[in-house]
């Protein structure tokens, strides 16, 4: 009886290790990915902004992001609108760096531009005016149009 309580207990534990490690595991996995696709999009800096562009020839603002994650190897579907179905909804209190940001012209909105946090309040995105580019989430202009976040 002993005997069978210590397996039962030995192999519980196992498991819960294996539980956790599968968690740390996929929490690195994760923070990879990020980090790999803001270091893509910021190989990007200075790239023209094209309508409709996914390729470092030039950008638009969804296909610099599926560019980057799809470089770190997740798919993404193309539009900003799309995008915003993916992913779990996070405040902007609680941003981490991969986090996507998406912009509305009205809060009513669909979203219609989408961009990267990199950290320290810093988001990198492709817009028309700049191309692929910096701006600070409390830019004037950006800040107002903000419509939510999603961790992918």
């Amino acid at each position: 009886m002993l005997k069978k309580f210590i397996a039962t207990l030995a192999m519980t534990a196992t498991l819960s290790m294996g539980f956790t490690a599968m968690g740390e595991t996929q929490k690195a996995e994760a923070a990879t990915y990020h980090t790999k696709a803001i270091s893509v999009a910021k190989n990007n800096l200075g790239v023209r902004y094209k309508w409709g562009g996914i390729t470092p020839s030039g950008f638009d603002c969804s296909g610099l992001i599926k560019y980057s994650f799809g470089k770190a190897g997740k798919t993404l579907p193309r539009t900003a609108r799309d995008m915003y179905t993916k992913g779990t909804r996070v405040s902007s209190s609680s941003l981490k760096p991969g986090d996507l940001l998406f912009y509305a012209p009205t809060k009513a909105s669909r979203p219609t531009h989408v961009a990267m946090y990199v950290g320290s309040g810093k988001v990198i995105n492709s817009s028309s005016s700049k191309g692929v580019s910096y701006f600070y989430t409390n830019n004037s202009y950006w800040k107002p149009k903000f419509l939510g976040a999603k961790r992918i």
